[in-house]
């Protein structure tokens, strides 16, 4: 095997130390190894990173284990480059592992090009992504919180959300209020909490209500659930404050990503905090898709292929990908992702066709950001054509396939020509 790297380090991070194994590569492929052990203490990894610069060594990979790795990281990567690399590619054999041994084994698949780096956004990406993140937890938090309170009533023999549509919305949260705080039920006072059209089921609203059962310590209980919920919401509130002056640079970018159908402001945050705006990070589409979680795997053994399902990774940016396909297809002003939904979930399944619009929009981010150029694809001109213009375009691209090949055979054009063609 070719040595790629003649000085690197390879290192094992644990939550209190670290240690490190320097390999040298002189004459031929025989390497030498320097091995130490550093705590994970600021004062230990300047030592360790002055431990580094003097014996010249400026290429360094450890493995990604949990957020132990980013102290390490954020005090390495002004003047040296850290690769960080997914635990499943240096994995050590089973029998054969330690901590003294893994930095080794880290260096040793490092020094010969074996291990891919991970894609670690800039600081500032960085720093906007943990308020992203932080986000999603907080929403996530007050999904549940409202599944809770709802979830109280209906212990309690309140069968309020089987009329309303929204628990939360403001006629049903003054009649919530109203049987928390009251010791009694008054049916025209609860009457007179409505709303619009609520007004009409006044009398069905009464009689889900009517005979309910609730102690003064389940009263207790979901005020307590509520108070929470209001928190909840008011932390959500700072955070977007906060994140809007944060997207402040990005404000091009995001306007820039929301010409796509399905992708709003929020959207195009969480999607630019998580892949940033450099897409020179990834040498292709087809890679950020990957990176993404949208890919399937590839499981083949002796000629025959298995079916295989897409990834774990992007467990953050995949959900919101998702999302934005949802909305894409149900977007009223715009048929176009819509219509190549139709088309797959008739072949493949619904579930397959989301996230096959999810990977076709992650697609389109990736070029949109690559050129500057809004949201315009190729093939956008067939949207509004009819389904018989639609069906002589695909004779003529046929046809003219045809005519390339046969050109191809008498030797009149190179197959160069039809690569280039299609």
């Amino acid at each position: 095997m070719k040595v790629v790297y003649n000085t690197c380090c390879g290192v094992d991070v644990h939550k209190k130390f670290l240690v490190a194994t320097i390999i040298k590569t002189t004459d031929g492929i025989q390497p030498s190894y320097q091995k130490q052990r550093f705590s994970t203490f600021n004062s230990d990894i300047r030592r360790f990173k002055q431990w580094l610069l003097d014996n010249n060594c400026l290429d360094v990979c450890m493995e990604s284990t949990g957020k132990y790795w980013v102290p390490v990281f954020n005090l390495l990567e002004d003047c040296i480059n850290v690769t960080i690399a997914n635990p499943k590619w240096v994995k050590a054999v089973k029998g054969n592992k330690d901590d003294t041994k893994d930095s080794k084994w880290i260096g040793d698949l490092f020094r010969l090009g074996l291990v891919h780096g991970s894609f670690i956004p800039s600081k500032e990406i960085r720093i906007l992504r943990e308020y992203t993140r932080y986000r999603f937890k907080l929403t996530s938090c007050k999904r549940s919180e409202k599944n809770r309170f709802q979830n109280a009533f209906t212990v309690c023999n309140v069968a309020l959300d089987a009329v309303v549509s929204d628990m939360f919305g403001k006629s049903a949260s003054s009649i919530t209020d109203y049987l928390i705080h009251s010791d009694s039920f008054d049916p025209d006072t609860c009457k007179s909490f409505l709303q619009k059209s609520l007004k009409k089921k006044g009398n069905q609203i009464i009689e889900s209500i009517e005979g309910y059962q609730m102690t003064d310590s389940q009263k207790e209980r979901m005020g307590i659930i509520r108070d929470h919920l209001d928190f909840v919401n008011q932390m959500i509130e700072k955070l977007d404050t906060k994140l809007d002056a944060l997207v402040a640079p990005y404000e091009n970018a995001i306007t820039l990503l929301c010409t796509n159908p399905g992708i709003d402001r929020h959207s195009a945050i969480t999607i630019l905090s998580e892949i940033g705006t450099d897409m020179k990070q990834f040498n292709s589409s087809k890679r950020l898709c990957c990176w993404a979680g949208l890919t399937p795997g590839n499981n083949e053994s002796a000629g025959k292929k298995k079916s295989v399902r897409i990834t774990r990774a992007g467990v953050y940016l995949k959900p919101a990908l998702v999302q934005c396909a949802h909305a894409a297809v149900r977007s009223k002003t715009n048929p176009y992702y819509k219509n190549k939904y139709e088309r797959i979930a008739k072949r493949r399944g619904k579930k397959r066709a989301i996230i096959a619009i999810a990977r076709m929009i992650l697609t389109a981010v990736y070029h949109m950001l690559s050129t500057g150029e809004t949201w315009n694809p190729c093939d956008l001109y067939k949207v509004d054509m009819p389904s018989e213009m639609q069906e002589k375009e695909k004779q003529k691209q046929k046809a003219i396939k045809q005519a390339y090949r046969f050109l191809i055979s008498v030797g009149e054009l190179s197959a160069d020509s039809l690569v280039q063609q299609t």
